[in-house]
């Protein structure tokens, strides 16, 4: 392994911290601080640990926690990965400036101090009474922790003592000083010198950017410590709280009921019609989550014509002929799609671009311009043939589209990379576009002396939008030829804004029909898996049929996904990440909340709305929920979906938090006027959870109607409101309560990181080349002969079985869904064969059949 790293750079030292740990041997290589040390960045960053070629981690906290499981110091943790979270992104964000204005610019900023100070104050009371943060031993949380608070703590610090202040912390900070693992890092990092030596990296890396929290409310937390006073969310003003109430009180009345749904749905004159399309998916595979999130999850269609248009652009002229050069593989005896073929990018020298596009420069090429190009289907090398085709005149419609990216670049809601990209085509000058290819598939050309050819997929793909549209309605032009009435938004990831914002408009504007033309282009950068990148030529990553082999519900699929939406930058799917969220955010922050709120008006009031009677601290919650409210639909209607279901969490935070600060368990057990307290507490909590299930609706379908289900809620509670209405009043008699979440337990992240691990190819192939060895029974066999059996693997094993028997008697009992119950059936089976094995059994032979022996050993 080696590790990539500007000089004095403190990310670096955890991941040198836990090398030295572990006993992992780790290549330290000190680089400048611009070094561009892996193509897995748009803009670069250190440190960053190579594994291997090409498979590299660029999160310190990752790299650490790698390091650390690698060498069994670290085990799967929740609270583990919380404090490495916390530390990310609550501790870096208010750290990191602080340290900038000390030690790069020699300056004081008394605020910057006493956000740092919060920080260190909660790592100061969770310590109490305790030698580290996890576990009581040493692990990643206390390795991180401890290389963030070096500079204000190492002996050779000028800046501020802290030690007197925060004195567990102090001791805790010199304790591990001493540790030769930690000093041997030290001095590799600073050279023996103060911390002056940061001065440098500080100023050259990119400042952590805080987790984005509407109102203040957290949305990471870190493990609370006993007795912690963390900020509070500000309180709402007079006027937010007086607005609340109002919108309590008399807003249901006011509240328009849902528009009844009738088919087809056409625009309509004087209200806001908004037609979606999302980048179709080239479906050479499964398509992976990468495709999934870039696409099809934030928009749903399909299909294809396109002769109409091709006619009317030819009639008016900007339909050219000419020859070109193409691949054709002599070995599969056909003429290469431009996706059939990869190569060496000639801009930037890209191992792996693609015949039309290469994913890391974004610049369009043409498949005979790539160096070493080769077939994707069978790796031979393809030769240049020589063919008649048509071409798109772009460079006579270049003014229109110029005039008119001026225009909707300004008013709709374009993301920045979909600007970037278009503007960058248009200041190239653009080109004519080759729009037939030489291929027995696709929408067949219709002009004479061409119908042996087919149009480019980027030529007719987007055209399938409309045929999609008129297949669903006859009336298809009010949609698509109506730009008055109708705003068109696109969805997909940003290797299609080329196609989307200049070969499709100017194939609109060329027709000289009234088009409806894109008003807000919206691109998502790239999904990651783990340390790399999906793939689904070569396999790698999670596929749709993975997600639903594994028995977790659709809906979380669809809650990480849109999680980690890729909005602003690249992000990274994480087996890890996936499991904490699962648990943190749905299990114990989401479902947690609903559960109580609709338990407790179950058990306590007979599952009864009871009468709510509103208190100032009521009045206060409802105005801090309106604030997220108003967040989550200004973050919807501006496409932010990732900032929007973080404010969906914030809302059950809030509720969570208020329940539990109230305590209705222990009013309703008191006077009458404390019952009728506990009654508004849970009535407000009924009525929050009617809330979350509307605004959950997009997000997670099917959960949302889960909740609905147990709310009894009426139809007219599908509504987004801007101020929380009581649409479950006084009276209103709810459904059966149950939990909405299933814990997934932290080992399972480990065991799907290793099931999904390498390319599809290797994973179909590993079952053959076990039964090539030898079949299960043979094994077994050998096992038992050699006297191989390991005790403790039984046991383990055993263990095990006992454990997820009683998860599954328990999923069954508790009505789970069927596929969590058959994913949790399935691992139980695996358990069981495995354990046959370890105990020398065929887990193949037939199960012996039950009854009672007579004498002689005879049935």
């Amino acid at each position: 392994m080696k590790l990539y790293s500007n000089h004095g750079n403190l990310q670096a030292l955890k991941i040198l911290v836990a090398s030295h740990v572990g006993s992992q041997s780790v290549d330290y290589t000190e680089v400048p601080h611009d070094a561009k040390v892996t193509s897995f960045l748009a803009k670069n960053r250190l440190p960053v640990l190579e594994l291997c070629p090409k498979n590299v981690i660029f999160s310190s906290n990752s790299a650490t926690r790698y390091l650390m499981k690698l060498s069994n110091k670290d085990s799967p943790s929740s609270e583990i990965d919380s404090w490495l979270e916390w530390e990310s992104t609550k501790f870096q964000p208010v750290l990191v400036p602080y340290l900038i204005t000390t030690i790069g610019n020699g300056k004081l900023d008394s605020n910057q101090e006493g956000a740092v100070k919060k920080c260190l104050k909660h790592l100061e009371l969770s310590l109490k009474k305790k030698d580290h943060f996890v576990d009581n031993q040493l692990t990643s949380a206390d390795i991180v922790l401890w290389s963030s608070v070096y500079p204000l703590f190492c002996t050779k610090s000028p800046l501020r003592d802290a030690g007197s202040e925060f004195p567990t912390l102090a001791s805790w900070f010199k304790k591990l000083e001493a540790e030769p693992a930690f000093q041997s890092a030290v001095l590799k990092i600073t050279g023996g010198k103060d911390v002056k030596c940061f001065k440098e990296s500080l100023l050259a890396q990119p400042v952590p950017l805080p987790e984005t929290s509407s109102s203040g409310t957290k949305s990471k937390d870190a493990p609370k410590a006993a007795g912690s006073t963390e900020e509070e969310t500000p309180p709402a003003s007079a006027e937010e709280v007086a607005a609340a109430t109002e919108a309590w009180v008399n807003g249901r009345s006011k509240v328009k009921p849902p528009r009844e749904q009738k088919h087809p749905k056409l625009p309509i004159a004087g209200e806001r019609n908004i037609l979606i399309t999302s980048a179709l998916p080239y479906v050479n595979n499964v398509p992976h989550l990468g495709n999934i999130i870039g696409c099809v999850l934030s928009a749903d269609v399909f299909s294809r014509i396109a002769q109409d248009i091709f006619w009317k652009l030819y009639n008016q002229g900007f339909i050219l002929k000419d020859t070109i050069d193409q691949l054709k593989c002599e070995s599969c005896d056909r003429f290469l799609a431009d996706r059939f073929v990869e190569g060496t990018c000639p801009l930037c020298a890209y191992e792996d671009a693609r015949g039309d596009q290469c994913d890391k420069c974004g610049k369009l090429i043409n498949a005979v311009d790539l160096k070493k190009p080769r077939c994707k289907v069978c790796s031979k090398p393809p030769v240049v043939k020589t063919s008649e085709h048509l071409f798109l005149d772009l460079p006579k419609l270049e003014p229109e589209l110029s005039k008119w990216h001026e225009k909707t670049f300004s008013e709709g809601l374009w993301t920045s990379n979909a600007k970037l990209i278009s503007k960058s085509w248009i200041r190239d000058g653009l080109k004519p576009r080759c729009i037939s290819r030489d291929l027995k598939w696709g929408t067949q050309v219709p002009l004479e002396g061409f119908q042996d050819k087919v149009f480019y997929v980027w030529f007719d793909a987007p055209i399938g939008y409309l045929s999609i549209t008129a297949n669903y309605s006859d009336q298809w032009e009010k949609w698509w030829k109506n730009p008055e009435q109708v705003e068109l938004l696109n969805f997909m990831a940003k290797d299609n804004v080329p196609f989307h914002s200049v070969v499709f408009p100017c194939s609109q504007i060329g027709t000289r029909d009234n088009y409806t033309l894109v008003n807000s282009l919206i691109a998502t950068e790239y999904l990651n898996y783990e340390d790399g990148k999906f793939s689904k030529s070569r396999g790698i990553g999670v596929f749709g049929n993975d997600s639903k082999d594994t028995g977790i519900p659709a809906d979380i699929w669809r809650f990480y996904l849109l999680f980690v939406r890729p909005e602003t930058m690249d992000s990274c799917f994480s087996w890890d990440d996936f499991v904490l969220k699962n648990n943190s955010e749905l299990l114990n922050n989401l479902g947690n909340f609903i559960n109580r709120a609709l338990m407790f008006c179950a058990n306590s009031f007979n599952g009864v709305v009871p009468e709510m009677v509103l208190q100032d601290e009521d009045k206060e919650l409802l105005a801090q929920i309106n604030k997220e409210l108003k967040k989550y639909v200004e973050n919807l209607e501006g496409v932010r979906i990732r900032e929007g279901i973080k404010n969906v969490l914030s809302i059950s935070r809030l509720g969570n938090g208020y329940i539990q600060l109230h305590k209705p368990w222990v009013l309703v057990k008191g006077t009458p006027e404390e019952k009728v307290r506990a009654g508004t507490i849970i009535g407000l909590g009924v009525n929050i959870s009617c809330l979350l299930s509307t605004l959950l609706s997009p997000y997670m379908p099917e959960v949302s109607q889960m909740i609905r289900t147990q709310l009894n809620a009426p139809d007219t509670a599908m509504v987004i409101t801007e101020e929380l209405v009581p649409f479950l009043e006084k009276g209103h008699k709810i459904g059966k309560p149950s939990p909405l979440f299933q814990k997934i337990d932290p080992c399972r992240a480990d065991e799907l990181k290793k099931r999904f691990a390498g390319t599809q190819k290797e994973r179909e192939d590993s079952p053959k080349k076990a039964a090539s060895k030898g079949d299960a029974a043979t094994t077994a066999s050998s096992v038992a002969t050699n006297g191989q059996i390991d005790p403790a693997k039984v046991d383990k094993l055993t263990a095990e079985v006992t454990q997820q028997g009683e998860l599954v008697r328990k999923l069954k009992t508790e009505k789970a869904e069927k596929a969590m119950i058959d994913g949790a059936v399935a691992k139980l089976l695996e358990l069981k064969r495995n354990l046959c094995i370890a105990e020398g059994k065929n887990p193949d032979a037939p199960a012996a059949k039950g009854g009672k022996k007579k004498k002689g050993g005879k049935k």
